[in-house]
């Protein structure tokens, strides 16, 4: 069999460390794990899950050439563009959220050709990932086929199946250099559990070269063997585990709290107005002002701080 960089990538990926051991690092420490240049895979959907804190910190070590892939993007895409660490995001969907519309920042970026926003449909993204951790090149599916998506991507390939002589579209694995991903509770090997929907986290891992986990606590490996069925990413696929409380701030972690509303309405506000000016100030204020990650939860506000709990356990509570 003739070589080829995709083999190459599985023979890479087969190589990994995936031995029983202890990752518990700092930001600062698995922030080094990310090198300039590098294709990170962000897990979690718009406001769900989103490892804030780990971008937090690749943006205030001043992280060069991201490139990054998410399943929706959300305001962690105006951070990335916003602070110069990120100049290229693929995903299906790049907003703000639906309270709040389309990113003014993105639009600013994308338009003034200071960034670039590549376009997939929901499905399209998700396949991607599972194909990346197949294993495989590509994954056949019929979505995006006649709509104009396709014509934006010539990286996909359309077929006729050999099996039913009808039209396949097939679009590419995604294998990214590294994974962030927030969960709710993992152990110190990175046995990672999740509650709500996973989204393409559990694929995500699994295609990664690595994955750093934050989480809101670090419990024991017998708790969680009290629950194997809840733990969705073993730690074979983990190179570190970063416990970090409120880690989706001001976004949401299930069971855990609800997005934090008052500030996504300020900053918001703020950026749609001044996507340049008012974005600078709030990396300034919010990012690389504060020296850690409990100074910049000070800052949103312990009012906030409790009020998203609250709103969070009361879902749990439901």
């Amino acid at each position: 069999m003739q070589d080829s960089p995709y083999l190459n990538l599985r023979q890479r990926l087969s190589k990994r460390d995936r031995s029983l051991r202890e990752k518990v690092m700092t930001l600062e420490e698995a922030s080094a794990l990310v090198h300039d240049g590098s294709h990170v895979g962000v897990g979690g959907s718009t406001l769900s899950r989103t490892p804030m804190a780990m971008i937090w910190q690749l943006i205030r070590d001043n992280k060069k050439d991201l490139s990054v892939y998410r399943s929706i993007v959300s305001s962690e895409g105006d951070w990335l563009f916003a602070s110069g660490i990120c100049k290229h995001i693929e995903t299906s969907w790049f907003s703000q959220g639906i309270v709040w519309g389309i990113s003014k920042v993105m639009r600013h970026y994308v338009e003034t050709k200071k960034a670039s926003f590549q376009e997939w449909s929901h499905l399209g993204m998700g396949m991607r990932f599972r194909a990346g951790a197949m294993g495989v090149p590509f994954m056949p599916m019929r979505s995006m086929i006649g709509s104009d998506v396709v014509s934006l991507r010539p990286e996909t390939k359309t077929i006729d199946c050999p099996f039913t002589n009808e039209p396949l579209l097939l679009v590419p694995a995604l294998n990214p250099d590294v994974a962030l991903i927030h969960v709710q509770r993992c152990d110190a090997y990175g046995n990672a559990q999740i509650d709500g929907l996973p989204f393409m986290d559990i694929e995500l891992a699994m295609a990664a070269d690595s994955v750093i986990l934050t989480t809101e606590r670090i419990v024991s490996n017998d708790q969680i063997r009290r629950a194997p069925d809840q733990t969705k990413i073993g730690f074979f696929n983990v190179d570190a585990v970063v416990e970090v409380p409120f880690g989706c701030a001001p976004h949401e972690c299930t069971n855990v709290y609800e997005p934090f509303l008052s500030h996504m309405d300020y900053y918001t506000g703020s950026v749609n107005k001044d996507p340049v000016g008012a974005m600078n100030e709030y990396i300034d204020q919010y990012i690389r002002g504060p020296e850690s990650w409990n100074e910049y939860l000070a800052l949103l506000g312990l009012e906030e701080v409790l009020d998203a709990a609250k709103r969070g356990r009361s879902l749990l509570n439901d």
